[in-house]
């Protein structure tokens, strides 16, 4: 063997091996990590529901938001075909997502028709929150919802008083909308004008995003400016989730005061 093969041969030993070495240390550093991401955004998801239930203030630390979030708030599950409370679903032992595989599955999902939200099919049951005052009683109701914006899907949490018709908070904790225009669904101050509004009037959905000043139109929020199509999808977002093919059946039950 020439000495010129040889040391290819080397070369491409030396490569294999280099390898094979940082395949098992990203490997283990996923594994090793897996822990915390899950731990970090479990503590996420809590602070968003918290901030949805107007206690954000009470958690001064990360270990604050957990002790808040187990002291004030109940998960409960929903079937939204008939708006009552059942038993946490079956999701392979892991905390209950009703944005994941059970979203998808035909037996756990339902399709979803004559709708622009922009996802084709959403699970059968779905999370609902519930923030309980010093007393017990349930004081807001802290509901899920999500829907297409400019260029993907839109999440967030709607917060309710325990009429289950007055908005308190409309907070999106992920979505990819344009910073400056539909990214402003997150500005404080566009978050402060669903303070009192309604959802509904008469029993039928009512809210709206539109143009204009609406400042005393308790069924109408302004529309973001230069973002039309975040503002319409998150009207139609909330037009899905607070109808019948959402919470809507939930929402005229009021199980939380029983």
């Amino acid at each position: 063997m020439s000495a010129k093969k040889e040391t290819l041969g080397k070369t491409v030993g030396i490569v294999v091996a280099v390898c094979l070495v940082c395949s098992v240390i990203v490997a283990g550093a996923a594994v090793g990590l897996r822990e915390l991401q899950q731990t970090n955004a479990a503590l996420d998801k809590q602070s968003n529901i918290l901030t949805a239930a107007g206690l954000i203030d009470q958690a001064k630390t990360k270990k604050d938001i957990a002790t808040v979030y187990d002291a004030k708030v109940e998960e409960r599950y929903v079937d939204l075909a008939t708006g009552q409370y059942v038993e946490k679903p079956n999701d392979d032992g892991k905390p209950y997502n009703m944005y994941g595989r059970i979203s998808k599955a035909a037996e756990t999902s339902t399709k979803v028709e004559g709708s622009n939200v922009g996802f084709s099919r959403r699970a059968n049951v779905a999370s609902v929150y519930l923030i309980k005052d010093e007393s017990g009683s349930v004081s807001r109701i802290i509901l899920p919802v999500h829907g297409s914006g400019l260029w993907d899907l839109m999440y967030g949490f709607l917060a309710l008083d325990n009429d289950g018709q007055t908005i308190r908070e409309l907070i999106f904790y992920q979505h990819k909308e344009t910073p400056g225009l539909g990214g402003e669904i997150q500005n404080p101050e566009w978050q402060a004008k669903w303070d009192g509004k309604k959802l509904y009037n008469n029993g039928s959905v009512a809210i709206e995003v539109n143009k204009g000043e609406n400042k005393d139109d308790q069924y109408a929020v302004d529309a973001l400016s230069g973002a039309t199509l975040t503002s319409n999808g998150v009207q139609n977002t909330l037009q899905y989730w607070a109808s019948e093919n959402g919470y809507g059946n939930y929402l005229k039950k009021q199980s939380w005061k029983s």
